[in-house]
């Protein structure tokens, strides 16, 4: 299997660009069979087009590419839901706008001609590019390190079973492998006398071939998240993290952008929350916000505003996680919770400052004590305005343990120091999905 599990969204462009010119060329090919202009249905062209690839985005048409096992009727069945949906999209829309009788790609006939074999060419693109199709080989993946150091990096790797795992080999060994080769070689390694002549080899080989990293940068590559468990007590300092520039454009633009869309997210979400909030207080007649301390940016404590999906409780009661199926989590809260719809108060956290759109998820104290004690590394999430969205959020599941808490860190670690405006919008992106499939928890 060739497809590259490395870079999931060069994946993903690559199949929705194959979608788009599929079909293009099935339209312009339908439009020279029936001899019909294409001038005046560009309109629809766009709309039908934009459904069927965003449905493909919500359906998981592409996602099923980073499966380790690809079940062919599953992506049948997403690519039929996708095919379904936008077909029924568009005659909604026939219906409401009622086009003129010119515009012949709003028949029925004319949508059932081109997305039928639409759908059957993205079924045959996402097996081809399952098969190897389009894509280059890819390096292999080898850690050099001590025992010791090489089993946390293998424990780190297995926590993203989506993505390749490396290949543990002394650096003997590793020269054996045939290129084209990733060869992460820890310090405590490089340093040693005997490896000096082996490893100057390796670097003066061709670096299409042979690439010489370390186990730290090529977690940062592969897996796009940066386990503390591997980094160093002096790793990064404050001044070094993006974030940190006073005059830097993405800083001001991220906080412009933060009031801007808070404000205009309020004004289109308020029906929702007040919905929302008659829907509490008729379940149990409790009160409708959740007002608790929080860890903002650089360990200021501020208060969050959250719409309440737990029983009430008493404030003498202990901070404890939130498990799957916990009991005191109500009717509403459960699908507030999946929709994310609970976390819309604290735009007004946004506006005032305390928070951003974008970045680490704030923590109660009383947590947060104890991961800083048990987690390396763990007050760097602090470095930058908690966030209503975050990398963490959007890539690792909810954090119920010590354990998750870490694999969080791991991609906050990572959004610190490649925060970027290409960033946020890709957290915001993947945030948007989540909400429109009510996958939250």
């Amino acid at each position: 299997m060739k497809i590259s599990w490395r870079n999931p969204r060069q994946n993903l462009l690559i199949c929705a660009a194959l979608d788009l010119c599929g079909m293009l060329i099935l339209l312009v090919l339908l439009a020279s069979i029936w001899s019909n202009s294409l001038y005046d249905q560009l309109t629809w062209i766009v709309i039908t087009i934009t459904s069927y690839l965003l449905f493909g985005w919500l359906l998981g048409t592409y996602t099923v590419l980073g499966w380790p096992r690809l079940s062919r009727w599953i992506l049948i069945q997403r690519l039929g839901l996708c095919f379904f949906a936008t077909l029924m999209l568009v005659a909604i829309l026939r219906w409401v706008l009622n086009p003129s009788l010119d515009i012949w790609l709003v028949f029925r006939s004319s949508q059932l001609s081109w997305l039928i074999p639409t759908t059957f060419w993205s079924l045959f693109v996402r097996v081809g590019l399952r098969l190897g199709a389009l894509q280059a080989d890819e390096p292999k993946l080898v850690l050099v390190a001590p025992e010791d150091e090489a089993i946390k990096a293998l424990q780190a790797w297995q926590l993203t079973p989506t993505r390749i795992m490396p290949k543990w080999l002394s650096l003997d060994d590793a020269s054996l492998e045939q290129s084209p080769l990733i060869l992460a070689v820890s310090p405590t390694i490089r340093v040693k006398h005997e490896y000096l002549n082996l490893l100057k080899e390796f670097e003066q080989r061709d670096p299409r071939e042979c690439n010489l990293t370390t186990p730290i940068a090529l977690a940062e590559r592969e897996l796009e998240r940066i386990p503390p468990s591997l980094l160093p007590q002096s790793w990064l300092s404050y001044s070094e993290i993006p974030w940190n520039a006073l005059f830097s454009l993405q800083r001001q633009l991220k906080r412009v952008a933060d009031f801007v869309v808070a404000i205009m997210l309020l004004a289109v979400t308020s029906p929702l929350v007040v919905i929302a909030a008659i829907l509490i207080w008729i379940e149990d007649g409790g009160s409708i916000f959740y007002v608790q301390e929080r860890t903002g940016w650089l360990g200021q404590p501020f208060k969050v505003l959250k719409l309440r999906t737990m029983k009430v409780s008493s404030p003498k009661d202990p901070v404890t996680w939130t498990v799957p199926g916990d009991q005191r989590i109500t009717r509403v809260g459960n699908w507030l919770r999946k929709s994310r719809l609970d976390e819309l108060p604290q735009l007004v956290n946004v506006v005032l400052g305390d928070m951003s759109l974008i970045g680490p998820r704030p923590e109660c104290p009383e947590i947060e004590l104890q991961l800083e004690t048990r987690i390396p590394h763990y007050r760097k999430r602090h470095w930058m305005r908690p966030g209503l969205s975050g990398w963490a959020q959007v890539c690792a599941p909810y954090a119920s343990s010590v354990e998750d808490s870490e694999t969080k860190l791991s991609y906050d670690l990572y959004y610190l120091k490649y925060f970027s405006t290409w960033l946020d919008i890709l957290i915001l992106f993947r945030t948007i999905k989540t909400v429109l499939k009510v996958a939250g928890r």
